[in-house]
């Protein structure tokens, strides 16, 4: 069964904890408790239920997997999202004889494993340091996506414009190594400027940087 804690919005919903868990009183003891340490919770009885319910473009957060569960496994499910295109850090939750298992996971890319019986406090650490790190990426990304908008807002002209000035050439150079007149190199860059938000050719310069 699915249980959610608040109603997100179709276009952009809040990072949650995605939890799997088999048994029932498990799951619902482990919702509980991130809930109680004020944590977003998603709650579901097994992996097809999760895949079912997912939107790969949308899902936000991470995830808390049980190892053994049917009738999918925990490292089936991670394997299914990945192939979804579902890159969210991953938390098994693992039994004494899961270890080995739960090894292979890491290596597969799992966030981290959590091994039974654990301790609530330091379950909410790691579930709190992989939203942390969730969080992070998608800020990355979000600012990745509006770098590279401003940088298609560009003309080919301006684009012509930015890389001489980022490679430090001056105004005349420019002129005379792109045939237009200087009046014309200062309007482009300015307007280069501005679409892209920076003041000097130092920050535009780091900018291209790092989008090698």
């Amino acid at each position: 069964m699915f249980h959610a804690v608040g109603q997100p919005s179709p276009s952009a919903p809040p990072p949650a904890v995605h939890l799997v868990d088999d048994e029932a009183p498990v799951r619902d003891a482990l919702a509980f408790l991130l809930q109680s340490h004020g944590l977003a919770v998603a709650a579901y009885a097994s992996g097809p239920e999760l895949l079912a319910a997912i939107d790969a473009r949308r899902l936000r957060g991470c995830l808390l997997l049980d190892v053994r569960m049917e009738p999918m496994s925990g490292l089936q499910l991670h394997a299914a999202l990945l192939v979804r295109g579902v890159d969210l850090p991953v938390i098994f939750l693992t039994g004494h004889g899961d270890i080995p298992m739960a090894v292979d996971a890491l290596q597969a890319g799992a966030f981290d494993f959590v091994e039974k019986p654990f301790g609530d406090a330091a379950l909410v650490q790691r579930v709190q340091r992989a939203l942390a790190v969730e969080a992070a990426r998608h800020a990355a990304d979000a600012q990745r996506g509006e770098r590279a908008a401003r940088l298609a807002s560009l003309s080919e002209r301006e684009h012509a414009v930015m890389h001489l000035v980022a490679a430090g050439r001056l105004n005349k150079q420019i002129a005379d190594d792109l045939g237009i007149a200087v009046r014309t190199v200062e309007v482009h860059r300015a307007r280069v400027f501005a679409k892209l938000g920076l003041r000097s050719a130092a920050e535009l310069a780091t900018l291209l940087a790092g989008e090698r």
